[in-house]
């Protein structure tokens, strides 16, 4: 470690969320209830800390107002890569897909983005499931929304086709909400005993192109750790997204924390 990284965390204990059994059953159970309710799209993840309706602003802000991806970036070509997908919910709310119980865009003043999208995920059944929603939600989006079936801790992101194209040199955006938290709570471990966490820097790394953003969103890492383990290597942090606060015990915290990082250039 470069003497000036930050010490990284302790680890998680290990959790059957961080088993691809557990996230396999989730899916084929959610897939089930869509089946017999079209309404049903499944776990919003940290819906109850409003994340998506934090993040969206955030995002127009740094993008779209800040610029802070260069003058040519905006809501019409900006390119979302999304990790650990699951039903694929957020990157509908990018395209302006609105819920039944959600304001239209023009009541709430969201953005619509129109660049390229693509969730990937370990879990097939995630994948079969982000299809049948956005299937269900056609006929709203202006443009497509790609899934791919992707492990990013053992597939090469070249051959599955993650980098090609005009993103073959990595994404404006990576968006991970609740990814890193998953592979935190894995006991699975390296053929050197590193628990596989350790790895998910060096892997996601390069699915950002040089000045584009990675967004990290996390129920069991606090901002301070998750700059921990990210800050530096060609990372450091250009934002942070506030929610609801507690105290408890004379300290205070939230309950879920977002910080993004940008991919600074290698020259």
């Amino acid at each position: 470690m470069s003497s000036n990284e930050p010490a990284k965390p302790n680890h998680l204990e290990p959790s059957p969320l961080g088993t691809k059994e557990y996230w396999d059953n989730l899916y084929t159970t959610e897939i089930t209830n869509h089946t017999q309710d079209k309404s049903d799209v499944g776990t919003i993840w940290f819906s109850g800390s409003s994340a998506e309706d934090k993040i969206l602003p955030f995002l127009d802000e740094k993008i779209v107002g800040e610029k802070i991806l260069g003058a040519e970036v905006g809501a019409n070509n900006c390119s979302f890569l999304d990790l650990g997908t699951g039903n694929g919910h957020f990157l509908l709310r990018l395209r302006g897909v609105s819920e039944e119980d959600e304001d239209d865009d023009e009541e709430d003043g969201r953005q619509t983005w129109r660049g390229r999208m693509l969730g990937v995920d370990y879990s097939e059944k995630s994948i079969e499931f982000a299809r049948r929603i956005v299937g269900d939600k056609k006929a709203e989006m202006e443009s497509e929304v790609e899934f791919l079936w992707w492990d990013i801790m053992t597939q090469d992101p070249f051959a599955a086709g993650v980098l090609s194209g005009e993103q073959g040199n990595g994404w404006d955006v990576v968006h991970d909400k609740g990814t890193f938290d998953a592979i935190s709570l894995s006991e699975e471990q390296d053929e050197n005993g590193r628990r596989v966490c350790e790895q998910y820097k060096e892997k996601v790394v390069p699915l950002v192109r040089e000045g584009g953003l990675l967004l990290l969103t996390s129920c069991n890492w606090t901002a301070e750790e998750l700059k921990a383990w990210f800050e530096g290597g060609g990372l450091r942090t250009v934002g942070e997204i506030g929610y609801r606060s507690f105290s408890f015990g004379g300290k205070k915290g939230q309950t879920i924390s977002s910080v993004c990082f940008m991919k600074q250039s290698s020259s």
